[in-house]
């Protein structure tokens, strides 16, 4: 069954031009297949084997770890209804419901007909556009029925700001044409750079006091000196774009308003610490935003800003990209790394640390698209007018992403502390007559904010003082209609779904909690039910390799705080 009319003869070419490669072009030759076939079948799995030299026994494992790929024929239409807290909030449920009365699937998910094929799904990254359904790759905002039946339908996420400044060229630029981005000041931040002996690049990072944008708000600096200073080669830049923390899309947006920027922040932090090759790596439920990374990589090579001798500077850097399959792991570094490898996405032990021993072992640095941007808005404007956006610890700008039950959900780009109720404030109120109930901060992986602590100021600062954090942006809003118990149990399949399965604490854990949590919801509570819950969020948090487990308990041990009368 072909999914998207593609000549099975064009596949014999892709694996004719990836042949030598190794194992590293393993999920893009898996994709490509599906692409081409609809299904990864055993035989074309052998073939693949084959060419790249991977037993057919590790191809099999792989195809299982991605939840996008598919051993079996599934359907011509794959639809995908996503039932995250955002989503959960604004109807996500009923409408898999109703998707599932009108077509009737097989218990497999796929209708007799063999037309549709139904997932449940735990995040698409269309938080601000709830519900959201995937239709073949193709997002329907807003879904009805008729809407994931019938043409999915377009859509542009609302942007505001307190002052443009990482989005100042939304909208007054395509987001391809590289004459545009030039047009706007664009390039001028890595023209600095070249200007500037590397090393020094670094004191700038620190001057700055740029904080990673990827939720753990690490020191971009230290990862960049760390790099810089061992003398292996080859080195790597990452750009970590596999946002798949519910309730953040802000990677999206950047991706498919201003990818050049993004593309800008990755030279510069090559030329820093002498890497000559990046990879961007995009989640595979963004297919438009790999479209158009993918037209920037090619343009960029073509006007002399990626290659060989990028601006007669005598530094070479190239970029390639790379699709995910399905894999909230992978946003975590180092699963990610082994993602590109083309192996399952399980994270590895620590440290070694990816500055020393990352992307094929060899040394590298991983920041996210947020932090790509902010690398080429510093080296553009200077450090002394960077950090006069933010705080004095939370310096530059930063985006928000709004969605749940607010009235304007949408990316809120803050270039001042602003406390919640203001941020709130800024996007309408809450939607409903009903009244705010809490506040998902920082996304399945964040904690909840009680009614009460609505004067929190949104800084890393002020965050941590009182523990919680920013995490990666996501501000979900849940008014008092909504049933939190349904909302905990929404958090706790995500998590039993996405762990990897390396570490028992997590394994056992997340599949426990959500045992736990489905009864909660089902009003079916057993004695101790509470205490089992603390002690498993303790065990995870303590004992998971990784920060998947580790923050896999964190929302519901702060709703245990907050409402403890929801878990009797």
């Amino acid at each position: 069954m072909l999914s998207d009319n593609r000549n099975p003869a064009t596949f014999d070419h892709y694996l004719n031009w990836v042949e030598g490669n190794g194992r590293t072009m393993l999920l893009p030759t898996l994709l490509e297949a599906q692409h081409t076939f609809g299904y990864i079948s055993e035989n074309i799995a052998a073939r693949i084997g084959a060419v790249l030299n991977v037993p057919l026994a590790d191809i099999s494992g792989v195809i299982e770890f991605y939840s996008m790929l598919y051993a079996k024929p599934t359907a011509k239409k794959i639809i995908r209804i996503c039932t995250s807290p955002s989503c959960s909030a604004r109807g996500g449920h009923d409408l898999h419901k109703k998707i599932l009365g009108e077509l009737n699937p097989a218990e497999d998910g796929g209708t007799s007909d063999g037309q549709y094929y139904i997932e449940e799904v735990a995040c698409l990254g269309l938080c601000d556009q709830a519900p959201s359904v995937l239709v073949n790759e193709q997002p329907v905002s807003h879904a009805t029925f008729q809407r994931v039946i019938n043409k999915p339908n377009h859509f542009q996420t609302q942007v505001y700001a307190q002052e443009p400044v990482i989005t100042r060229r939304f909208g007054k630029v395509r987001p391809t044409n590289i004459d545009d981005y030039i047009a706007l000041d664009g390039f001028v931040g890595l023209k600095n750079a070249l200007d500037i002996e590397s090393d020094y690049i670094c004191d700038f990072m620190s001057s700055s006091g740029l904080l990673g944008r990827g939720g753990a708000a690490f020191i971009t600096r230290k990862k960049w000196e760390s790099a810089s200073s061992v003398r292996t080669e080859p080195k790597y830049i990452v750009c970590n774009a596999d946002e798949s923390e519910p309730g953040t899309f802000k990677d999206r947006v950047l991706l498919e308003n201003d990818p050049f920027a993004i593309l800008e922040g990755m030279i510069i932090a090559g030329f820093a610490v002498g890497a000559q090759r990046g990879f961007i790596y995009i989640r595979g439920e963004y297919p438009n935003a790999q479209h158009i990374f993918n037209e920037v990589i090619d343009t960029a090579r073509v006007r002399g800003y990626l290659g060989k001798n990028i601006l007669d500077s005598g530094f070479s850097f190239e970029i390639e990209l790379r699709s995910g399959a399905g894999a909230y792991i992978c946003g975590e570094e180092t699963a990610l790394f082994e993602s590109i490898e083309g192996k399952r996405g399980y994270p590895r032990l620590k440290p070694p640390y990816p500055t020393t021993h990352g992307l094929f072992g060899k040394p590298t640095v991983i920041n996210n698209v947020e932090t790509f941007a902010n690398v080429s808005l510093m080296l553009r404007i200077g450090v002394d007018s960077y950090c006069q956006y933010g705080s004095e610890r939370s310096s530059g700008p930063w985006l928000f992403c709004l969605s749940g039950n607010i009235t304007k959900p949408g990316l809120y780009e803050i270039t001042q502390p602003i406390t919640l109720k203001m941020l709130i404030e800024m996007a309408g109120g809450v939607a409903g007559d009903a009244g705010i109930q809490a506040v998902l901060l920082g996304g399945a992986a964040g904690k909840f904010v009680h009614p009460s602590q609505m004067d929190l100021r949104l800084t890393q600062e002020d965050t941590r003082a009182v523990g919680l954090a920013l995490g990666s942006g996501a501000v979900i809003v849940l008014n008092k209609d909504v049933d939190l118990k349904q909302i905990l149990s929404d958090l706790g399949h995500f998590f039993d779904h996405e762990s990897c399965g390396k570490c028992y604490p997590c394994q056992l854990g997340t599949h426990l909690q959500a045992q736990i949590l489905d009864r909660i919801r089902r009003r079916e509570t057993m004695p101790g039910d509470l205490e089992r819950l603390n002690d498993i969020g303790a065990t995870m948090t303590g004992a998971s390799i990784c920060g998947l487990g580790q923050t896999a308990a964190s929302a519901v041990l702060s709703a245990i705080n907050l409402w403890p009368e929801l878990f009797t």
